[in-house]
């Protein structure tokens, strides 16, 4: 009886511990699978979550001085129920740009109207894409886009008001994400003497998941000026990055970091750039 009564504390340690391993395994595999959903939702655009990415883009060769041109984008993306089968996923684009020395040359503005450091606000983009609330294997968007001229300087926007559609589709197989987005805007109203919008984006997105967070990610902005001059419609840039999703405390973030030559590109556009991407994420 003595023996039992001594093994017995030993015993309930030995419980209690296993009980408390047990646990933590528990809650470390729910961390994994939720970051593991976390992942795959932070590289659908279209994701039920709310997220608020800030990219700072740097263009370098730009223009006959192969001057510099830099930005910074808040994109925040807020998802809404309209009903039970689906969701609307806004996300709007708000620049600030800057582009310094003289900016006569570059095709932006009629010569003589420009010169000097230009800064501000650029125009607003914003889209809405409407989505099945429960994602198939093909998941998709669609929905209108809308460019509103905000800009507080001339040559940082278009001075026009201009309306399109926008379409993203992707698939998610294990640890990848493929998929395509696009957008066309024609203007419908703004100033006479600045030129009609006809502009078209296409970004393909390619990401590799790799392990611990880090991921492989290559989407390329394309674009193409209809109403430019024959040799400057498209810009077309090659390249990729690098990414990693971590926390600071219970924040989850998403930073990468990208560059791109651009392959087919106007007269005075960049010849390549590099952009910085840090993404404060939500989980609904």
């Amino acid at each position: 009886m003595s023996m039992s009564r001594k093994a017995h504390p030993k015993i309930r340690l030995l419980t209690a511990l296993s009980a408390i391993a047990t646990g933590l395994l528990i809650a470390l595999n729910q961390v994994q699978a939720d970051d593991g959903t976390l992942a795959a939702q932070a590289q659908n655009p279209i994701a039920n979550l709310i997220s608020v990415p800030f990219e700072q883009s740097t263009g370098f060769g730009v223009g006959p001085e192969n001057g510099v041109v830099g930005s910074v984008t808040a994109k925040p993306v807020i998802p809404f129920g309209l009903t039970e089968d689906w969701n609307v996923i806004t996300r709007t684009l708000i620049p600030v740009i800057r582009v310094p020395g003289s900016v006569e040359g570059l095709g932006i503005l009629p010569e003589g109207q420009g010169s000097g450091t230009s800064f501000g606000l650029g125009d607003i983009n914003s889209t809405a894409w409407i989505s099945p609330a429960e994602a198939g294997q093909i998941i998709w968007g669609i929905g209108p886009s809308m460019t509103v001229p905000t800009a507080t300087d001339s040559l940082l926007g278009s001075q026009k008001l201009s309306l399109g559609p926008s379409m993203v589709v992707l698939v998610q197989p294990k640890d990848m994400t493929v998929g395509l987005l696009t957008r066309q805007l024609w203007s419908v109203a703004g100033k006479d003497d600045r030129a009609d919008v006809n502009q078209f984006l296409l970004q393909p997105i390619l990401t590799r998941d790799l392990w611990d967070g880090w991921y492989l990610n290559s989407s390329p902005v394309m674009t193409a000026d209809f109403n430019a001059d024959q040799g400057d419609v498209w810009t077309v840039p090659v390249g990729g990055g690098v990414g990693k999703i971590f926390r600071i405390g219970n924040q989850p973030i998403n930073a990468k970091v990208s560059s791109f030559y651009n392959v087919m590109r106007p007269t005075n556009g960049p010849d390549w750039t590099l952009n910085f991407q840090l993404t404060l994420l939500f989980p609904q």
